[in-house]
């Protein structure tokens, strides 16, 4: 290529990428409307198509030819769509609209591919030639007769003996080390946790011992108990603003972004919401005189972990009656292994003297086989001449059965010559009336009514326009809509945005309390007793034990 095709290349290419959003307006119109029998993977070859008209005045030679070595029809059909004026001045001008200003794409755009649209109806006459001058052949071949192979029928083939099942050894069992990881990094994992959670903890503490002090102090004075009453509700609400915006900078790091829908972080914030405003009336009820339910729920928890501790011990038994239910199970699957070795030297026994009987019974068919062969063999010398009698009598009938069907022949012939001249006497009418001169043309005038007499009927005239008026209502209420639908996008967008916000204050506290009830926890965990075990766990315990050893003593006998 010289510098000006390869300039021209690319510019097409240039297009193609920034141009993408206009030219997928038109090539989807194209397939919905007169490229329905086109392929899809076609695409990109209308799109570079469209950029290489728009580029035609840089290379017109070098264009020319990339447009006359591609496929006729393709290029003729979508070359009438594209340029196509009553498509170009109104539903493509609005189209592209939608992407630039519609001036800009009045001057830069359509007014251009108006004036390219003789030399492209001059291509599309060429292409037109082409397409009627083309001959297409059509190649034709003997249709290959099929023959009959001449294959000789196989023998039976023996049932072939059946070869031992190999015995594969026991597998070793899979180290538990390979799915733990190691201790060492477990270690210093919850090190990790345990000193940023203090360090959390001591920050928290920090901020709300320094703000009570500079609410508490005013002029070099303490305020007097009524006062704190008083300003209380607003040093909460300020504390926890600090507090959640502290403690929320300090984990952004750390938080992973979920993408949530516009369902999920609506009903998200309206759980914070309530939560929020039950936790406001359970201040304003204490600052009112309300009980603290504190040692109920002392109480409560206590309960709760006496229940915990009965289904823990429940578990542990059911467990272990599991266990024990395992060994006798393995009792009973060995004494049916020494019950099946019976039964198996038993059948052993009885499939000997069958194959004995079997082969007795062999030798007794293969005596009767060879007399019925001796049978076979004196019948086909008798049938030989009965053969020859049978071949004459057929000779007999296929000659009275010759001279019946010449005659049957005959009267066929001429029924079909009569057919025949019937059908050409009936031919010659009908070109003759064919050949009387006709009116072809009718002259319409589309300003008239059809003269019906109905009270609502107009000219094919008037009807265009009032159609036209209704397209033009149709698409100021569609832009009407679109444009409502923006702002209310918009506006739920923000709702969305702030909720967000909202929700992350939340969950960095909600992590936060979460923490610290784990970590006091596990203190109360390490610091308590461990409970005393049931009596029937140990029983079950020796029963297990029990039926281990026997099951052992068991397996040393067989």
């Amino acid at each position: 290529l010289n510098v000006t095709e390869e300039k021209f290349v690319l510019d097409t290419l240039a297009g193609c990428i920034e141009y993408k959003s206009l030219l997928d307006v038109i090539v989807n119109a194209f397939f919905v409307r007169d490229g329905r029998y086109c392929l899809i993977s076609e695409r990109n070859f209308y799109k570079a198509l469209q950029v290489s008209k728009c580029c035609y005045s840089r290379s017109p030679g070098f264009a020319s030819r990339i447009v006359k070595s591609l496929d006729a029809a393709k290029m003729q059909k979508f070359l009438r769509f594209f340029f196509n004026a009553l498509y170009l001045n109104t539903w493509i001008k609005d189209e592209w609209s939608r992407f630039y200003d519609s001036l800009y794409v009045k001057e830069n755009w359509i007014d251009p591919l108006l004036r390219w649209q003789p030399k492209v109806q001059q291509l599309i006459e060429q292409l037109t030639d082409k397409l009627n001058n083309c001959t297409t052949t059509v190649k034709t071949s003997a249709v290959t007769q099929p023959k009959e192979f001449n294959l000789t029928a196989p023998k039976p083939r023996a049932i072939p003996v059946p070869l031992p099942i190999p015995v594969l050894g026991k597998r070793l069992p899979v180290p538990p080390s390979t799915y733990k990881p190691p201790k060492e990094t477990k270690q210093l994992e919850e090190i990790k946790i345990k000193n940023r959670r203090k360090a959390e903890v001591n920050q928290v503490s920090y901020l709300c011992d320094k703000f009570f002090l500079n609410s508490l102090l005013v002029q070099g004075t303490f305020l007097t108990g009524r006062d704190i009453v008083f300003f209380l509700p607003q040093y909460l609400e300020v504390v926890w603003e600090l507090v959640l915006r502290q403690y929320f900078e300090e984990l952004q790091i750390d938080n992973i972004p979920i993408k949530l829908n516009a369902a999920a972080i609506l009903r998200e914030g309206a759980l914070y919401q309530r939560k929020m405003e039950q936790e406001l009336k359970r201040i304003e009820n204490l600052l009112r005189g309300a009980g603290d339910p504190s040692e109920f729920l002392e109480w409560q928890k206590q309960m709760r972990g006496k229940d915990l501790e009965e289904q823990l011990a429940e578990t542990e038994c059911r467990r272990l009656q599991g266990k024990l239910s395992r060994e006798e199970a393995v009792l009973a699957h060995q004494n049916v292994t020494q019950e099946n070795k019976k039964k198996a030297d038993l059948m052993r026994e009885e499939k000997a003297e069958l194959m004995h009987q079997y082969a007795q019974k062999r030798l007794q068919e293969q005596q009767e086989m060879r007399e019925l062969v001796e049978q076979v063999v004196e019948g086909h010398k008798n049938a030989k001449q009965a053969k020859i009698k049978l071949q004459k009598y057929k000779q007999q009938i296929v000659q009275e059965v010759s001279e019946e069907n010449r005659e049957l022949l005959r009267q066929a012939l001429e029924e079909e010559e009569e057919k025949l001249r019937k059908r050409y006497e009936l031919i010659q009418q009908i070109r003759a009336i064919e050949s009387l001169p006709s009116l072809r043309h009718k002259f319409v005038d589309l300003t008239e009514t059809g003269g019906h007499g109905l009270i609502c009927e107009m000219s094919v005239v008037e009807l265009r326009e009032r159609l036209a008026l209704l397209r033009e209502a149709q698409k100021a209420a569609e832009e009407e809509k679109r444009d409502q639908i923006i702002h209310e996008k918009r506006a739920k967008e923000q709702l969305l945005l702030d909720t967000l916000d909202q929700i992350s204050l939340f969950r960095a506290e909600l992590g936060r309390a979460a923490a610290l009830k784990q970590e006091e926890k596990k203190r109360k965990s390490q610091s308590g007793e461990r409970p005393v075990k049931d009596e029937r766990i140990l029983n079950l315990q020796k029963k297990i034990v029990e039926k281990t050893m026997e099951r052992k003593k068991q397996a040393e006998l067989l």
